[in-house]
């Protein structure tokens, strides 16, 4: 029986070792112009990316009660030469509810995102975080809520 699982492992490596030794180098299966291609595409997109710039992207809402709603809008302007989509708005919890504008914004025009922040349940240091899901270069941009909630007194 020993010798039957040694033998068993021996086959099994060494048609291991022989399968990967007949695949050769990886970069001998690239094709060079289709890098190239990739490259310039790659700029051009850059080139051409939306980009976004806000007003401030992070707003301090100071010491607030539990139970309290907070609203704000953060104030955006389409930057870049190509239109700006936003097509997602994501946050952590249910507590923060985005409302961000679902049409393209032109390039030079400026939006609004409008959020609200229930602070029921949460207590103490909050930072809220909406990422905004774009065509921009990097593909999501991220808006900051913060502030102190005091806690009910029970």
């Amino acid at each position: 029986m020993k010798k039957v699982t040694i033998l068993f492992a021996f086959i099994i490596s060494s048609s291991l070792f022989i399968s990967c030794g007949n695949g050769g180098n990886a970069s001998t299966k690239i094709n060079s112009d289709n890098l190239e291609s990739a490259k310039s595409r790659d700029i051009e997109i850059k080139n051409g990316a939306a980009s976004v710039s806000f007003e401030n992207p992070v707003y301090d809402f100071g010491t607030v009660n539990e139970g309290d709603v907070i609203e704000t809008t953060f104030k955006l302007t389409n930057s870049g030469k190509t239109d700006l989509v936003i097509t997602d708005a994501q946050v952590t919890c249910g507590c923060t509810v985005p409302v961000w504008p679902k049409k393209p914004i032109k390039p030079g025009e400026s939006e609004e995102i409008q959020v609200r922040f229930n602070t029921n349940g949460k207590q103490n240091r909050q930072q809220k975080n909406i990422t905004l899901i774009t065509n921009t270069e990097s593909g999501r941009e991220i808006l900051t809520l913060k502030g102190m909630v005091t806690p009910k007194v029970q």
